[in-house]
């Protein structure tokens, strides 16, 4: 059994499991996603100007989905993805049908502040992110109640975080920049695409 715990985050349900899987079953599943993920440097725009996103992205799946204004066409499921989806889906209760891979090659790459609430994940999604590498750190924060204080985790080679119920709704997650020398990291979060 997957040890787990709560996270004690008001108007959310987080539930984390630092052991989801083992350190060898985790290496092995880090050096098949480096070399397999068609890794891509996609860039947005922001404040009038293109600019390269601060780390490496793919999308795989049955469904498009578009956030900060990129449209992502899906590519066809790797046999590796559709393990690790199975495997999530059997923790979370939940299904999924689509992945964001993100590789963070060092400490500058990074992920800011933001809600994973487009429409096109329903009422109330569930996010299941898988880590591999590096470990990293991943901060929440309220949208609305500044009296809440923001809560940090590190994500761990081979951790599971569960984002479900209303958390999006009412809370931020972001990926920052460290000055460390870190390894890189691959973040895989599975997703629901309902429209």
């Amino acid at each position: 059994m997957h040890q787990q715990q709560e996270l004690n985050l008001p108007d959310a349900e987080v539930y984390f499991f630092p052991q989801f899987l083992s350190k060898e079953e985790s290496d092995l599943y880090f050096v098949m996603l480096m070399k397999e993920v068609n890794w891509q440097q996609e860039s947005i725009k922001m404040f009038g100007r293109q600019l390269s996103m601060p780390r490496l992205t793919a999308w795989y799946g049955d469904k498009s989905y578009t956030y900060s204004g990129l449209q992502n066409k899906p590519q066809p499921w790797l046999p590796v993805l559709l393990e690790l989806k199975k495997r999530v889906e059997v923790v979370s209760g939940q299904k999924y049908n689509s992945v964001l891979l993100n590789l963070y090659r060092s400490g500058q790459d990074s992920m800011g502040w933001h809600a994973d609430d487009e429409a096109e994940l329903g009422q109330e999604p569930s996010i299941a992110s898988l880590s591999f590498g590096a470990e990293r750190k991943f901060s929440f924060k309220h949208k609305s109640r500044k009296d809440l204080k923001g809560q940090s985790i590190t994500l761990h080679h081979g951790s599971l975080l569960l984002m479900q119920g209303q958390t999006q709704h009412h809370w931020l997650h972001h990926v920052p920049k460290t000055t460390r020398t870190v390894e890189p990291r691959i973040n895989l979060t599975f997703r629901m695409v309902v429209e």
